[in-house]
């Protein structure tokens, strides 16, 4: 998902500042009207970068996202002046938050410099940012030791992840990140009536994982009161969901819940832009929006009402009448 926000202007400037600082260790940024912004900073209170990690505690908080750039270095009048990233994003954070923060994350680096930041890491844990969940971060991205399958399969979803999130897909789904899928005949023509104005809303999606087939789960009448508790809870979905009548536009969801196997993740993460490619070649849909989830009960009506509320906004001040000139 591509999210359009931007690194502020006010953020470069403190990045300068924290680069060049003898006593800041980091800069905390957020996201505030369409832009990233400094929301704070970090100062150095010991010579080590690991001991610093215990100044974070104060900002870190279980239901709120952010942005923290660290000087790497543990002394800051050393000569390497290179940065960290960390995104920060916890599982109770609100889904539009969450969504924003990790679509971002790539612009974040971009726009700053990625000269700054050879090291860039995703959390979702308090814990992993301190001194002991740091040094477990470093032991693993250091060992030289074999990968489980696990690990391998961790790295499929996060490699998988980030060639969606620069656009890497390929054209068809034999071509779907490094998985190769397939779909069974029922989906094109539930796709086609829901994209026609069918009676049914809600066409949901499941891969069966053994065979890495997409397979048709059924269609369903659902508004945006109801569409959580139409979604399965149990196991990940890919939902086509018709928001506004017969001529609505048309959502994307992806769940998938956290207590899935990571051969599902995987495959489910790999897939997603290539679901949505089948769906507007074979069913002829336009995804006007993409929600990505844990699960169902945080696809709530606030959350899609507030997606087409931004959209109408923006429409109402595109077209806006000027005044009449001489008029008073």
């Amino acid at each position: 998902m591509q999210s359009g926000i931007s690194a502020s202007q006010e953020l470069k400037t403190a990045l300068g500042e924290l680069i060049s600082s003898t006593t800041q260790r980091g800069l905390l940024a957020t996201i505030t009207n369409e832009q990233i912004t400094p929301s704070g900073t970090i100062p150095s209170s010991t010579p080590s970068f690991l001991s610093d990690l215990n100044t974070l505690s104060p900002h870190i908080h279980p239901n709120q996202a952010l942005y923290i750039l660290l000087r790497r270095a543990d002394a800051l009048t050393s000569a390497d002046k290179s940065l960290v990233a960390v995104t920060y994003v916890p599982n109770a954070a609100p889904v539009r938050q969450k969504m924003l923060f990790a679509s971002t994350r790539l612009t974040l680096v971009r726009e700053l410099g990625g000269e700054h930041f050879p090291e860039s890491v995703f959390t979702t844990e308090a814990d992993e940012l301190t001194s002991s969940g740091w040094e477990k971060h470093v032991k693993h991205t250091e060992s030289a030791n074999p990968l489980t399958q696990e690990e391998r399969d961790l790295q499929n979803i996060r490699e998988a992840e980030a060639l969606e999130s620069r656009g890497t897909q390929g054209k068809g789904l034999i071509q779907g990140g490094q998985i190769a899928i397939r779909a069974d005949g029922e989906i094109s023509a539930a796709l086609k009536a829901l994209g026609e104005g069918g009676e049914d809303n809600l066409v949901q999606l499941r891969m069966d994982v053994p065979s890495e087939t997409l397979r048709f789960v059924g269609s369903d009448t659902a508004d945006e009161t109801t569409l959580a508790g139409k979604i399965d809870a149990s196991e990940p979905r890919y939902s086509f969901y018709r928001h506004g009548g017969k001529e609505g536009a048309i959502v994307f969801v992806s769940t998938c819940p956290s207590g899935a196997k990571i051969k599902e993740r995987m495959l489910y993460a790999a897939s997603r832009g290539n679901v949505i490619t089948l769906a507007q070649t074979e069913g002829g849909l336009k995804v006007a929006k993409r929600i990505e989830a844990t699960n169902p009960d945080e696809v709530t009506a606030q959350v899609i009402l507030d997606e087409f509320k931004v959209e109408a906004v923006e429409e109402k001040k595109g077209f806006a009448k000027p005044k009449r000139p001489g008029r008073r």
